[in-house]
């Protein structure tokens, strides 16, 4: 077992010397280690790569085992009648920016009640796919559309809506605009993961089409913020969504206009993987998510 830590820590770590320091290890006992487990399984597992170490594909493929078997051996040895406001630790959340700025402060304050020795790290979509976060345990939560979980376990938050936000002396829009009106504004549109298409983006476009609705498309941009700052100072309009259209026009000169449709919306939902789900800490911090945000 104690080789396979060793192994787990310098993959993780793509250093020996890394490893060593985190494990509380000489260096020469983390090379002695690996030599074993080269031996074990006739294969280099890590070889020099400029100044760090890069696995073989034997040691990739040996990492999911590896994470999932030490992932399960920490939940064992954890206390599982953890007290909440005990607890120490710092849970890390993925969620588009919109979600930050809805959900965050309402969270953090939360927390700050039921959890006050935990601190809380937010990071983006495009960090949680980058880092494979929810299986590598880097991350602990994720907030996204329910079509993300597949293959995860997930919990309902609620149900969102969409809505067009514009300047706020615009002048070709009031409270509402018609199909016509609305097939010849020029649109920002918002990518959130790396360019790509999202569930929610993708469910939009034919939901469109459905309803012979089209956009002229003159912006993309990767944040909803970048979107809401853009309309904001055009005549350009935006599709976001109607928690996230509130919160910007609070502080910018945004009207919010209902779109020539209904019954477009998307189920949001708390997303986690399986090697957490036992976790008893990581259990309170899903239960305050919940109960903060959900409805």
């Amino acid at each position: 077992m104690n080789l396979f830590l060793v192994l787990y820590a310098v993959l993780k770590e793509r250093s020996a010397t890394r490893a060593a320091k985190q494990l509380n290890l000489t260096q020469s006992a983390v090379s002695n280690a690996l030599a074993r487990l080269r031996i074990a399984f006739n294969d280099p597992l890590v070889v020099r790569s400029g100044r760090g170490l890069s696995p073989t594909p034997r040691a990739i493929e040996l990492l999911p085992s590896l994470e999932s078997a030490i992932g399960h051996l920490q939940i064992a040895l954890s206390r599982h009648d953890t007290d909440p406001a005990l607890v120490r630790r710092c849970f890390t959340l993925a969620c588009a920016d919109g979600f930050q700025i809805c959900d965050v402060p309402k969270l953090v304050e939360a927390l700050s009640r039921r959890m006050p020795r935990a601190s809380l790290r937010v990071v983006s979509i495009d960090y949680l796919y980058a880092s494979n976060g929810l299986e590598s345990g880097e991350v602990d939560a994720l907030i996204a559309t329910r079509r993300a979980a597949k293959g995860l376990h997930f919990a309902e938050l609620y149900h969102e809506d969409g809505v067009l936000i514009v300047r706020r002396d615009h002048p070709q829009i009031s409270k509402r605009i018609s199909r016509e009106l609305f097939n010849s504004l020029q649109h920002v549109d918002v990518m959130i993961t790396s360019g790509q298409m999202g569930y929610t983006r993708k469910l939009y476009e034919v939901f469109l089409k459905r309803k012979r609705l089209s956009r002229q498309v003159i912006l993309t941009v990767p944040t909803f913020s970048a979107a809401a700052m853009t309309v904001a100072r055009t005549d350009y309009v935006a599709a976001i969504p109607r928690r996230v259209a509130i919160a910007f026009s609070k502080y910018l000169p945004l009207k919010l206009v209902e779109l020539p449709f209904r019954g477009f919306f998307t189920d949001v939902a708390l997303i986690w993987h399986s090697r957490t789900d036992a976790d008893p800490s990581v259990r309170h911090f899903r239960a305050t998510v919940l109960s903060t945000l959900r409805g």
